[in-house]
């Protein structure tokens, strides 16, 4: 297909004479390019197409049909009679970064039987549409790419307000829910709201909707609408510590496991643990106070994939605080629970665990005790069913924000909507 454009513009560009700006079909196809190649070219078939003028930025094709009866959509009866005729011009996808336009000479038919007129039907434009279906596909395609509205519009020849129409007639939900919904919120800044939700299928890694509100009232209204009956089919429900999404997971889907994502039980215990660097830390002087923020990323670490040098510094380090001391210590034996293989040996370790750091007695992993302690089933159905987690949503959360970046901010909820579901889709 490539070929046969640059063959046409070599004859245009090439010509020994100067040429003008009117080509007519023999000149055009002269290099050997036949009728249906052209047809092949635009993707049209069953009618006839001859170059109607070639220009710098521009190409034209004349378009016709060969006349045949057409029902009137008034009576249904049969008409191949031909009041008048009209040209009009439909845009195409750009040929060889030229301009593409299609010269349609459409008949305006005329029904003896009911006096209705009308004119005949193609099925490559859409009715009131001054563009082709494979342009609209052209553009629908872009939203595919991390390519903002202005380069869209750019690279398909057309007005902003053109791709917007495109966008708005977009749709690309589903409400075909499997077994499990991951939901999260993120940060859209869309109208009137902040926060927007995302809901997901994690084991599909497909996005099923996309909420103007991470409030319960838009909740609500969404879960109602889907099907009970595949709600009912729900095994897990992925989430964070929102009470709200947790109460939501509850009433809508009760046959459902509820899982907390384990990235947001897991930094309870490094909060806890920095809370507790940056309290020791303030009573030290300024040397030092520098030289343990430096080195904060040696207490975040994991023992044992640290240096012997590091592990040296840490040595250093916990023999300053007695405190520190024990909230790395109750680090480790997290992260021992959380290397664990056998689910049975985690709930025992989990256990054992909280006692310890309730033990401990460091007002620091207070809201960590509250937190494990509020949601101690949800974390151990996060350790048991390891397959389930928020992982694939906050890979869409990051592609929203790339999103949000190129478009330079979107107000719009509906565009913004369809465009992370065509993104993500």
């Amino acid at each position: 297909m490539l070929g046969l454009g640059i063959t046409i513009l070599n004859i245009f560009y090439y010509n020994k004479k100067p040429p003008s700006p009117q080509f007519n079909t023999k000149t055009i196809l002269g290099g050997g390019v036949h009728m249906n190649d052209l047809n092949k070219i635009l993707g049209i078939y069953d009618i006839k197409v001859n170059v109607n003028c070639v220009k710098d930025d521009d190409i034209s094709f004349l378009i016709t049909t060969d006349p045949k009866p057409h029902k009137c959509p008034q009576c249904n009866n049969a008409t191949a009679k031909v009041h008048d005729y009209r040209t009009q011009k439909i845009k195409d996808i750009p040929f060889q970064n030229k301009s593409c336009t299609l010269r349609l000479k459409k008949r305006h038919y005329h029904c003896p039987n009911c006096g209705k007129h009308f004119y005949e039907s193609y099925d490559f434009i859409s009715r009131y549409l001054h563009r082709t279906q494979r342009l609209t596909k052209f553009i629908t395609h872009s939203f595919y790419d991390s390519i903002n509205i202005k380069h869209a519009s750019v690279r398909a020849n057309v007005s902003t307000h053109t791709v917007y129409k495109v966008l708005g007639t977009l749709n690309n939900s589903s409400d075909r829910i499997g077994e499990a919904i991951s939901i999260n919120e993120f940060k859209g800044n869309v109208g009137t709201e902040k926060y927007q939700t995302i809901v997901v299928d994690p084991i599909k890694h497909k996005v099923l909707d996309i909420l103007y509100s991470r409030k319960s009232t838009c909740l609500v209204e969404y879960f109602k609408s889907l099907d009970k009956s595949k709600r009912m089919n729900v095994k897990y429900f992925s989430c964070d510590m929102n009470k709200t999404f947790i109460d939501m997971a509850k009433t809508y889907f009760p046959n459902a496991k509820i899982v907390i994502d384990r990235y947001h039980f897991i930094r309870q215990v490094y909060w806890a643990l920095e809370n507790v660097r940056k309290n020791v830390q303030k009573n030290m002087s300024k040397t030092l106070r520098r030289y343990y923020k430096r080195s904060r990323h040696i207490i975040t670490t994991r023992e044992s994939i640290l240096s012997e040098e590091n592990k040296a510094t840490l040595r250093l380090m916990l023999e300053y605080s007695e405190d520190l001391r024990k909230a790395y210590f109750i680090k480790e034996l997290f992260i021992k629970l959380l290397d664990e293989k056998s689910y049975s040996k985690q709930r025992v370790l989990l256990h054992e665990w909280l006692l310890e750091v309730e033990s401990s007695g460091i007002k620091e992993f207070n809201a960590a005790i509250t937190a494990f302690r509020n949601n101690y089933k949800y974390i151990l159905n996060s350790l048991k069913y390891r397959h389930i987690s928020n992982g694939p949503t906050e890979g869409f959360n990051n592609k929203i924000k790339v999103l949000k970046r190129i478009s330079y901010g979107v107000r719009n909820f509906k565009y913004f909507r369809n465009r992370i579901l065509m993104a993500t889709g």
